[in-house]
Order: structure tokens, then C-alpha cells, then sequence
């Protein structure tokens, strides 16, 4: 008869086998279109997370402390966050009225995504619409009006390309 340490012992490696085999949920960070963030609720990354509070504030923390925030604290309750399909980014109250919107609804009907990156910054994507400006690492490089734009390594060993439209 097996003992409950050789059971343990045998199933452990098991579970490391069959964790090859299984990806992390790479969603706990991103909220697609037409999707919810209710109260008390939040999008995760690392040690950042932005959080729909029950005072209808929605707030991005990092390790604990707000970096940004809607400033809409006590304006509504019950409130929740939606990525619309026109990717408007909104705070709705519970009688659906909207108390914040990113205002970056282009009256259409798409996929956008709202995105909590590992720079800390919040992105509405379809293509980039809107940033809460929030990441931590500062860019690479500045460019001013008759500068060329050129390629930097940042701190984070990351490579970062600015180009100039």
C-alpha cells in the first residue's frame, strides 16, 4: 500500500509533465471587446493592477499604490468598465449611464482590446486609440521637430523604435 509521501512524491512529478503542456492565461491583463470589468474586479500584470473599486473608481495600481485613476470616486456605484466595439473605453453606473469614457469611439464597429502592459501603461488597442501615459520606464529616446529617429536599448534590455510620421 503506497503511503500518502510516496503518493505525493509521485505525483508531483506528473504535474510538472503536464504543465509542459498547458499555457498561463495571458487574458488575466487584457479586456476584449464588448467585455466587463465589474466592481472589485481588476485586470492584472506583475505587480500592477487596475481596478474597477466599488466607488466607481477605476484606479491603476502599482504594488499597491494608485499611479492613475478616472476620478470618479462616489459619482455612482455599482459601476463597471467596458471596451465597446467602437473603442470607446467607458465607466458605466448600474443604470447604465456613462460617468467616464475614454472618448475614443470612432462611431464603428470593430475589435479593440484594452491592454494593461508590462510598462505599467493601459493601451486601447485596435490600433493604439488611448493611454492612461502611466508606464514606468520613460521612452528612449526624444525626437524634436528636424531630429532623426533611431533605434535605443532601454534599461529592461528591450528594444524600442521611434519613428517620426
Amino acid at each position: 500500500m503506497a503511503t500518502p509521501a510516496s503518493l505525493a512524491f509521485l505525483t508531483l512529478p506528473a504535474l510538472l509533465f503536464l504543465s509542459l503542456f498547458t499555457s498561463p492565461s495571458s487574458a488575466e491583463n487584457i479586456l476584449y471587446t464588448n467585455e466587463v470589468l465589474y466592481s472589485d474586479n481588476s485586470l492584472t500584470y506583475n505587480y500592477y493592477r487596475l481596478t474597477m473599486q466599488r466607488d466607481c473608481n477605476l484606479v491603476l495600481y502599482d504594488n499597491g499604490y494608485p499611479v492613475w485613476a478616472t476620478n470618479t470616486g462616489g459619482l455612482a456605484s455599482g459601476c463597471y468598465l467596458k471596451m465597446q466595439g467602437d473603442g470607446n473605453l467607458v465607466v458605466y453606473s448600474n443604470t447604465n449611464r456613462a460617468i467616464w469614457a475614454s472618448n475614443t469611439g470612432d462611431g464603428g464597429n470593430a475589435n479593440y482590446v484594452l491592454v494593461l502592459q508590462r510598462d505599467r501603461n493601459v493601451v486601447v488597442y485596435g490600433t493604439a486609440r488611448w493611454a492612461s501615459h502611466s508606464n514606468a520606464f520613460g521612452s528612449g529616446v526624444v525626437i524634436t521637430d528636424g531630429q532623426k529617429a533611431s533605434n535605443v536599448s532601454t534599461t529592461t534590455g528591450d528594444i524600442a523604435m521611434v519613428t517620426k510620421n
